[in-house]
């Protein structure tokens, strides 16, 4: 299957996002049981856009920012590093009590012990993004975008970011951009605005050329019936996934690509790791095989990233999901929650399962 690509664009893709911190104790340590915290600058959105950030195509971020923040300065700093373009306001703090960037504190776990994570997001300055703020015109008309991707935390964030990224889809649309949407549901984000957001989701997914989800994904979010108990075999699920995505797209017909990631925890460190995608007509699967796990946070933003970097670089549809799981399998190796590749040889290695040194 071929995607059709808008050509003479400044950005590959472009993600809209709330910018946070991300604080992880030092090997594989629980956080109540450690003094020192590595800190990193964080969002799913940017993890997705590292993948082609790394490997030389032009990306950029459209964020907000804490006035005066030394955390701002940190988190752009980190965009920077990365090679990522990046625009939005600087909203002032407002006091002690006013706004800051949310903060995502991370137990990587070990063995026997698994992973907890602690969002503290009171105050994000990310809550406030509002489509008054950005010449969403100037960014697809005039700058050129090939694929953009939204992700449902950030349509989920508040009744701003809900229409900042419903606009940002509508103006996509216009121009020629290819939509890529990560449902994400969130049911604390939820609460309370079940009716708004099942709305926003549905115009967004309405003329996305991409969807990605899992089963709770497009139940909760679009009401769509998920694939039926499995067991614990992962693999023995592949059809009631295959069933549950043929049903969204009888729903959102126009939509071009739908994946998911599967994923069987064995222990913290050692996972059965598979993906799905329909592509057209075409099913591609990547039967679940072990991979092990330094930190499983932004394996499947390392998935989607690398499946939009495959549509990027107009590869065959059977290369997008090969790639997209070995960029996923290769951001569990690394202590950021983006995954950092060297060069496609790196992810294409993952995919072989050749890990030989390299001289």
């Amino acid at each position: 299957m071929e995607m059709s690509l808008r050509q003479g664009c400044r950005y590959s893709l472009l993600v809209p996002t709330s910018m946070g911190l991300r604080l992880t104790p030092e090997n594989g340590q629980p956080v109540q049981a450690s003094d020192v915290l590595h800190l990193q600058a964080t969002s799913a959105e940017t993890n997705v856009a590292s993948i082609s950030s790394y490997l030389g195509l032009p990306v950029k971020v459209l964020t907000t920012f804490v006035k005066g923040s030394p955390f701002a300065s940190f988190i752009k700093s980190n965009l920077r590093s990365r090679g990522m373009d990046f625009e939005g306001p600087e909203v002032p703090q407002g006091g002690p009590w006013g706004y800051r960037h949310q903060i995502n504190i991370a137990d990587s776990g070990y063995g026997s012990r698994g992973p907890r994570v602690w969002n503290d997001r009171a105050g994000e300055v990310g809550r406030t993004l509002n489509v008054r703020d950005f010449d969403l015109e100037r960014i697809f008309g005039e700058e050129g975008v090939q694929v953009v991707h939204l992700s449902g935390l950030i349509a989920a964030l508040s009744p701003d970011t809900g229409r900042f990224c419903l606009e940002i889809a509508r103006a996509a649309k216009k121009h020629g951009t290819m939509i890529s949407f990560d449902l994400n549901f969130r049911a604390s984000f939820w609460e309370g605005r079940e009716q708004e957001l099942h709305d926003i989701f549905s115009e967004i997914c309405s003329v996305s050329d991409i969807l990605i989800g899992n089963e709770e994904d497009f139940q909760l979010c679009l009401g769509i019936q998920g694939p039926e108990a499995g067991g614990k075999d992962i693999a023995a699920k592949i059809e009631g996934f295959k069933e549950m995505i043929a049903r969204v797209k009888a729903v959102y017909p126009g939509t071009k690509v739908f994946a998911t990631t599967l994923r069987q925890v064995n222990h913290t460190n050692s996972h059965d790791w598979g993906a799905i995608m329909l592509a057209g007509d075409d099913w591609h699967v990547v039967q679940p095989r072990e991979i092990h796990v330094l930190d499983r946070i932004g394996g499947g933003d390392g998935f989607v990233g690398g499946m939009l970097y495959a549509i990027l670089k107009g590869w065959e549809s059977e290369k997008w999901i090969q790639f997209g799981w070995a960029c996923g399998a290769l951001a569990t190796t690394f202590q950021t929650d983006y995954a950092q590749p060297a060069d496609e040889e790196q992810v294409w290695s993952v995919w072989k399962g050749n890990a030989r040194v390299k001289r």
